[in-house]
């Protein structure tokens, strides 16, 4: 009995070669987009983000955010939540430019108040940020522990700026006409 090996080298063959060939691979139903699941609903990109946020991946809820922005407008909320998320990987000056931005569409919007206020804070602006924490906490009526918290470091803040001796000795005023003061440093 002799085996001829030609038809099955054939067949192997044709088998690779359909292997190699291109069948487009697998695709989502009509009109479901890829990656998605044609049976339930796609997730908010402003849930996801919070949700990441929570878990401590920043960047990863920016790019949910910046999702969201793109899925349903540029609103209060989704430029609220990319403020946050700036502050915190540290980009304040981000953070405030679309902090503000939010408080422009919704002028009363209580978070987004209470973290301009802390970016304030850290960039140093004390005063403005007391106005701000002041502000928030009026329109909370001080139900959030947080914004009563932020408010009162500010107010401590503004209100223990004593300034060193050593500062006030090395200038000096000195009157150089009717109405003229010069300020000397020593």
């Amino acid at each position: 009995m002799s085996v001829s090996w030609r038809p099955i080298a054939a067949a192997v063959f044709t088998a690779l070669l359909a292997a190699c060939g291109t069948t487009g691979g697998l695709r989502a139903p009509e009109g479901v987009a890829p990656g998605t699941d044609s049976r339930g609903q796609a997730v908010d990109g402003l849930t996801v983000g919070h949700r990441l946020l929570e878990a401590g991946e920043h960047d990863l809820a920016l790019r949910a955010y910046y999702r969201a922005a793109a899925e349903q407008g540029v609103n209060a909320d989704v430029l609220s939540a990319i403020g946050s998320t700036n502050l915190k990987l540290g980009r304040l000056g981000q953070a405030e430019q679309m902090l503000r931005r939010a408080l422009e569409l919704s002028p009363d919007f209580v978070p987004a108040l209470n973290n301009l206020g802390v970016v304030l804070m850290e960039k140093g602006e004390t005063g403005e940020a007391r106005r701000v924490f002041q502000r928030a906490y009026a329109l909370d009526s001080g139900n959030s522990d947080s914004i009563r918290e932020n408010l009162r470091l500010a107010i401590a803040r503004t209100e223990n700026r004593v300034y060193d001796v050593k500062t006030e000795a090395n200038f000096s005023l000195v009157r150089r006409g009717q109405g003229e003061y010069l300020l000397l440093s020593r």
